[in-house]
């Protein structure tokens, strides 16, 4: 079995790797386009069955290895994204993709909360635990463009090069979670059945739904300008900003989730009470900056607002992570950071697909300035929620010290 710190490695290389496969296609979608000529509605509607695959399997298999153990889910999980890798590779047209995506979501859903989970176990603290927690989806997604951009510029086997490279790494990382020794858990009732278990839920712990409620704006603002630049991000650079060479917008899409990534660390190691802040001041900063550019088709702006808006983007969802992962008991995190990645999810999918269906009729720049006019919004309601969730905090503690001044007033009286 691996020490505890070549655990963490393995589990963080594990969950980047997952999210690898997310990012892969984006910069081929134009090539897809071109070959087999669907529209965008149609490209985001081959985004989003991935994304409601991942869902189903959030819902069924999400929390399941706080029951049977994260080894066997993330191993299974991992090679069902092989598959899906080997899917993509050999697809012949819209059909063969959209089986490749619903593929790649059943395995990524499966594997999202239990990879998370398991980083958090073999962390050596849990705020360190958090920051590699949160910063490893944005590494993965980079990873991804960068690889697959650079891959259809320059290699042979444009479109299918990329795919057989993640299938076997994919197959070597469900060896190698096979070492990482189990967390201890507890063991399910006897008379409960592993299939019923597996029947479609979410679920939160009681002490974990108040944290959890008031972070879903948060969740929603972060996750939603993520799915825009992974389903029409390539389409804007190239028919709005006139980006013609897939390497650069392979880039051009990690730039913002590599700036995600650093957004993480740049959280853990910011004054606690301005870290909330700095995830929702840089993102809403970061989205007002892309939409000038979009206007102006100036690409040196649309990527200088794309790393803000990416260090938002890390900063906000590391600070969610992190709450979550202090509310949340050891024995059920996996099924917490399950139910965060449904909300997550949901807020990734729906408005890109709604922005596919409004390019189709006003076309794709008007689309993509006015869903950044909505993520300023949303932004703002998030950052309203923190600061009810910052009062109410405050009042909690306040009233706690005035009953403990109380009862530590009274103690004298009682024993005199």
């Amino acid at each position: 079995m691996f020490s505890r710190s070549v655990s963490f490695v393995v589990a963080g290389a594990a969950g980047a790797a997952t999210l690898t496969a997310a990012s892969a296609p984006s910069p081929l979608y134009p090539v897809y386009q071109r070959l087999w000529g669907f529209s965008a509605f149609v490209l985001t509607v081959v985004f989003a069955v991935y994304v409601f695959a991942l869902l189903g399997a959030l819902l069924t298999v999400g929390s399941l290895s706080d029951r049977v153990g994260r080894r066997p889910v993330a191993s299974g999980a991992l090679v069902l994204l092989a598959l899906g890798m080997v899917l993509f590779a050999i697809a012949g047209g819209t059909g063969g993709l959209v089986v490749a995506r619903i593929v790649q979501g059943l395995a990524v859903g499966a594997a999202t909360g239990t990879t998370t989970a398991m980083i958090m176990d073999s962390a050596p603290n849990p705020r360190f635990g958090s920051v590699v927690s949160s910063a490893v989806p944005s590494l993965g997604i980079v990873i991804g463009a960068v690889l697959a951009g650079a891959l259809v510029e320059f290699a042979p086997l444009p479109r299918q090069l990329v795919f057989w490279i993640l299938a076997v790494v994919y197959l070597v990382l469900a060896a190698l979670v096979w070492l990482i020794p189990e967390s201890a858990r507890p063991k399910p009732a006897a008379r409960e059945s592993l299939w019923r278990s597996l029947r479609p839920s979410a679920g939160l712990p009681p002490a974990v739904r108040p944290v959890f409620f008031a972070l879903v704006p948060s969740m929603a603002a972060t996750w939603a300008l993520a799915g825009l630049y992974l389903s029409l991000g390539s389409s804007v650079l190239g028919n709005v900003l006139e980006v013609h060479s897939h390497f650069v917008v392979g880039i051009v899409l990690g730039v913002f989730f590599a700036a995600g990534a650093a957004g993480t660390v740049v959280s853990s190691v910011s004054p606690t009470r301005w870290r909330e802040w700095l995830g929702y001041g840089t993102l809403a900063l970061g989205v007002l900056i892309t939409i000038v550019a979009m206007l102006l088709t100036t690409l040196p702006l649309y990527v200088a607002g794309s790393a803000i808006a990416g260090l938002g983007f890390g900063a906000a969802f590391r600070f969610a992570v992190h709450a979550l992962g202090e509310a949340a008991p050891d024995s059920r995190r996996g099924e917490v950071f399950a139910t965060m990645y449904i909300v997550s999810y949901l807020a990734f999918s729906m408005p890109a697909l709604a922005a596919g269906l409004a390019a189709e009729r006003f076309g794709l720049e008007p689309t993509a300035v006015a869903y950044g006019a909505l993520e300023v919004a949303l932004i703002l309601i998030a950052a309203a929620a923190g600061i009810i969730r910052a009062h109410r905090q405050v009042s909690e503690n306040e009233l706690l010290a005035e009953h403990t001044v109380v009862g530590e007033a009274e103690l004298p009286c009682r024993t005199s």
